[in-house]
């Protein structure tokens, strides 16, 4: 069974996860707190939805712990 616990964190935090369809990027996942946002994810082909969530979990972790924020949406 898949564990999300930063997403879990996050939520119980007061933070939020949006998952959707943004055109014309595709899928995102984009996790924010209060005050900023975390991560940008974009699914990448082939990718199912559960290994988006769990690279979302994941990316959450490294901007809790080492103020590291991924940002895959607006890339130059």
């Amino acid at each position: 069974m898949m564990k999300l616990e930063n997403i879990e964190a996050l939520i119980d935090g007061a933070g939020q996860v949006t998952l959707g369809n943004m055109r014309p990027v595709g899928c995102v996942a984009v996790a924010n707190d209060e005050s900023e946002t975390l991560a940008m994810l974009k699914r990448r082909p082939g990718e199912s939805l559960t290994e988006l969530l769990e690279r979302l979990d994941h990316a959450i972790e490294r901007a809790f712990e080492y103020d590291e924020y991924l940002d895959e949406i607006n890339e130059p």
